[in-house]
């Protein structure tokens, strides 16, 4: 149980890793504006803002690595957490599609790390 919770966590911690990519340095990118559905205009307007979003989902996934390379549960739990309401709150104000792909895998490993 253990190996598949810190598995699914890594995954989580990875894709906050590509969610920083996206938001700081390829934002106004073609990449980037699919991602997220913006037009140019709108991308270059909006830059600064999406770079400091990338920095924070940086920073929990520096916390869920940070938690994966001391085996600390505790630590585990709370960037999880905050996963989880950074997603629910992004699906309720930007897009229900953040539900799916950032709440729903750290729910699902918070879980396996709370069983193991």
């Amino acid at each position: 149980m253990i190996v598949a919770a810190y598995a699914l966590v890594g995954i989580v911690a990875a894709i906050h890793v590509y969610i920083l990519i996206l938001e700081m340095f390829l934002w106004t990118t073609p990449r980037g504006r699919a991602a997220f559905g913006t037009t140019p205009d709108f991308a270059t307007q909006s830059r600064a803002l999406a770079a400091n979003q990338g920095l924070y989902n940086g920073f929990l996934a520096a916390g869920l690595i940070w938690g994966l390379l001391g085996r600390d549960p505790a630590v585990l739990t709370f960037f999880l957490a905050c996963v989880i309401v950074a997603g629910l709150y992004g699906a309720a104000t930007v897009s229900r599609r953040i539900l799916y792909v950032q709440a729903a895998p750290a729910a699902l490993a918070l879980v396996l790390v709370l069983l193991s």
